[in-house]
């Protein structure tokens, strides 16, 4: 992997009342990957009623604060957002929960930085199952996520809900990717823009990344059963045929 001035990573971590997750994850992200690598940590708080911004703010993050809460899709609009305004050109997204391992960004940036790829999307099962404490019931519902991503686009997905990817900034600018339609607010924005860098003919790979559920914390995920499954299907239904561009 080359790693040079050229490129300004900005890694975003959207946020939703991540008080005592957020802090660790930030610390990671700016002192494990290998130094000057990750640009700006910057963490977009959706609302938090808690002492997430503050929790991000004292282990170094760029914070950005939003009035009210939206949804995660619309926390990393703001962020993608920042950074075409501020000229970064690789964008990473990770799970502001501590269940990404920041350790990991050098492999899943590696594919942009050489030139081979405009889109890399992290896979907890490219090659083996790398998960830690994953509840059965997620680990068969991705699975037939990604079944279904994959029979809709094509593409060999294993891993279509992880929410570990980078991407080049310049992909938003495509005319044929449109993140400001309001129906992108929550889960729908990820398997959008997913399925839409793979419409549009980016080269897109999957990297083998590690999703780790902490057991003993109370909530591992925020969303809500039916609502939330039906906003991170509908984004390949609705492309697939032709209901939302």
């Amino acid at each position: 992997m080359k790693m040079t001035e050229q490129h300004r990573i900005l890694v975003i971590l959207p946020a939703y009342n991540e008080e005592g997750k957020i802090g660790h994850t930030v610390k990671k992200v700016l002192s494990d990957p290998p130094p000057g690598l990750v640009t700006t940590c910057l963490v977009v708080d959706d609302g938090s009623t808690d002492n997430t911004l503050n929790d991000a703010r004292a282990n170094g993050a760029t914070v950005m604060k939003k009035d009210r809460n939206e949804g995660v899709g619309s926390a990393i609009r703001e962020g993608i957002a920042y950074a075409s305004k501020n000229a970064y050109d690789i964008i990473v997204v990770m799970a502001g929960d501590d269940q990404d391992v920041p350790g990991e960004i050098p492999a899943v940036v590696a594919p942009i930085l050489d030139g081979s790829f405009d889109f890399v999307q992290g896979s907890r099962r490219l090659q083996v199952r790398q998960t830690i404490n994953m509840p059965l019931f997620r680990r068969v519902t991705t699975k037939i996520y990604s079944l279904i991503f994959k029979l809709m686009t094509g593409f060999p997905c294993t891993d279509g809900t992880n929410g570990f990817r980078a991407f080049k900034t310049n992909i938003i600018s495509n005319p044929l990717i449109n993140l400001e339609q309001e129906w992108l607010n929550t889960y729908e924005l990820e398997p959008y823009l997913f399925y839409k860098t793979i419409e549009a003919g980016y080269k897109v790979c999957e990297v083998q990344v590690t999703k780790q559920y902490h057991k003993k914390i109370v909530g591992y995920s925020k969303m809500v059963p039916f609502k939330d499954w039906w906003n991170i299907l509908k984004p390949i239904i609705y492309l697939k045929f032709g209901i939302k561009k």
